[in-house]
């Protein structure tokens, strides 16, 4: 499934692109079932990376199982989380029962990438985020 394809257009390219949607198998545990080789196909060919980490207490261990499930498929790829620009946003900010940004500090960003709190429901720290990734990707295009 994928959602409506956006076409953006500069004075020198053209970027075609779609929000690519996996296939919802149901849950196990709580969590939702996405393909492996979905998220391998959006992985492959990124400039950057931007880990999204929910903010909420209760979501600590899906957290870790993602950044764990976004290194497994990096390393099959092999471009190493560490070899690609990389900002954690840690989302939902906003809501009671978060944890303090130290916990998830040490369990999802030991490589120190930059980070960004946000609430992107009203927005906060969305563009900040976006802002973030580009520099480094710039930075990394002028290396």
């Amino acid at each position: 499934m994928r959602g409506n394809l956006v076409s953006l257009k500069t004075e020198s390219e053209r970027t075609l692109f779609f929000d690519f949607l996996p296939i919802d198998l149901g849950q196990i545990r709580g969590y939702k079932v996405f393909y492996r080789a979905s998220r391998r196909l959006i992985l492959r060919g990124a400039d950057a990376v931007v880990f999204v980490a929910d903010s909420q207490s209760a979501r600590l261990d899906a957290n870790v199982e993602a950044m764990l499930d976004l290194r497994e498929n990096l390393d099959e790829l092999r471009a190493p989380l560490a070899s690609l620009p990389c900002v954690m946003q840690h989302n939902k900010r906003d809501l009671d029962d978060i944890e303090p940004i130290e916990g998830p500090r040490a369990l999802l960003n030991p490589m120190g990438a930059p980070e960004v709190e946000s609430a992107a429901a009203s927005g906060v720290g969305v563009t900040e985020t976006l802002r973030a990734a580009a520099r480094l990707v710039l930075r990394r295009l002028a290396a």
